[in-house]
Order: C-alpha cells, then structure tokens, then sequence
C-alpha cells in the first residue's frame, strides 16, 4: 500500500548503513542514491524533532546456515557509521548482532519510552536487515513504512521480491520524498 499518513510520534530506523557494507560490491542499486536519501530523510527527522535510530551490524547470528561465513573478525573501520549521516548527539545507536535490530538490544524499550507508534525503515540490505527489521516491528504493533528508494541489496531480484511481495503485507511504501512530504509539522 502506498503511504498514506505518518503518525506524530514516528521514528526513522537506518539499517547497516557502515562503512564495511556500503562498500560491498555488487549492490543493486547505486548506493550513493540510497545514503542520500537516508541522510535526507534523517535531516527531516531531526528538523521534527522526531527521534533517527542509527542501526550497525557487529556480529552474526549463532545459527548454522548453508551460506559461508566471510566474515568472522570485522577489519578496523568495517562498523563505523558512513558520515554522510550525520549523526547527531540525539540520535540513538543500535549495534546488532543479528539481521534484525530488536533482537537483543534496546530499540523497543527505546521507542516505546518515547511513545513512538510508527516506523520508518531504511538502509542495506532490503531483503535481511531491513525486512527483519520491519518484520520485528510489525509483530510488535509499531506501524511500519519503507521507503523503498532509500534501501538497496546485494541481489536485485532479492529487493524486488522484498518490496513487492513482503513489505505491502506489514506496511506502507514510498518514496523518501513521500515520506518527507508527510512528516508531521511542529513534532
């Protein structure tokens, strides 16, 4: 469903948007559009008043998979937070050590300490730490947006399916700019 309305008490969740990430190759959208719109959709949160979570990655699950593990030790650098966000004091930072940023941190009990009712998603990458992101926030009653133009994968057909298949079942979509344009006044 295309974005219709933001509640007064909405929050911006950038996912994964680091240093070691945002310089994978192969990323299926031109990465310097998604930390653009990223970054401006935070500066519109903060002109609000309206709280930016900053969200990195640390770790991985324990869990088995069929996927290698590439990583086990991040290089120097590989978890900063690109600068283009422009994190402010304000800003609260997340580090997961999981696809989804409520597992085993303090992002719910964040939120809900300031009354936030509504979501929106943002980052790297679409069909893992955004859509686990955005899953977890459904099943806990937030309502959840994505803009879609703000969020990229390693695998285009990954992100296609995310944003067409999944993401109209547990939210909203749009584009940053849509987003922007109804971001309550005077938050």
């Amino acid at each position: 469903m295309t974005v219709t309305s933001l509640d007064p008490k909405t929050a911006l969740l950038v996912v994964d948007l680091q240093n070691g990430i945002v310089a994978l190759p192969g990323i299926a959208h031109p990465i310097k559009d998604i930390v653009e719109r990223a970054s401006a959709l935070a500066a519109a949160f903060r002109e609000r008043g309206l709280p930016v979570v900053l969200v990195n990655v640390a770790g991985m699950a324990p869990g088995r998979t069929e996927q290698p593990r590439a990583l086990r030790d991040f290089p120097a650098g590989w978890t900063d937070l690109i600068p283009e966000l422009n994190r402010q004091p304000q800003d609260h930072g997340v580090t997961k050590h999981t696809p989804g940023a409520f597992t085993r941190t303090d992002l719910e009990a964040y939120l809900r300490s300031r009354e936030v009712t509504q979501v929106v998603v943002v980052g790297v990458a679409t069909s893992n730490g955004v859509e686990v992101t955005a899953r977890q926030a459904y099943e806990l009653g937030f309502n959840v947006t994505l803009a879609t133009d703000a969020m990229t994968d390693v695998h285009a057909d990954a992100h296609a399916w995310s944003v067409t298949r999944v993401f109209p079942r547990i939210g909203e979509t749009g584009t940053a700019q849509e987003i922007i344009d109804l971001l309550p006044r005077g938050a």
